[in-house]
């Protein structure tokens, strides 16, 4: 398959995740849409890199992907945490911001 089909599923991938991200009160949810604009970013890489024959692409995208590993252990500590002192992880909920 072409790098074109390639960048274009990422471009597909990152719109879904924006959407998801946007329209979702749910905070797991949310961080799963950053999750996936995440991966759909290190597919754009990777096409890219492999389009090229260069190794830049291959380790930006292993960058990304540690980025989104410690994206996910902070994120789900604070989601834990919140749910535990408020009984609830939606974002829009203002109680969860206060103190």
């Amino acid at each position: 398959m072409s790098t074109g089909f390639y960048v274009g599923l990422s471009a597909i991938l990152f719109c879904v995740g924006i959407w998801g991200f946007l329209s979702r009160r749910n905070a797991l949810a949310s961080l799963m849409s950053i999750e996936l604009m995440l991966n759909a970013a290190n597919l754009g890489l990777v096409a890219y890199a492999r389009h090229w024959g260069e190794l830049e692409g291959h380790v930006a995208a292993l960058f990304v992907i540690v980025v989104a590993a410690a994206e996910v252990v902070v994120g789900l500590a604070i989601v834990v945490s919140i749910y535990r002192s408020q009984g609830t992880v939606i974002v829009d909920d203002e109680r969860a911001m206060k103190g």
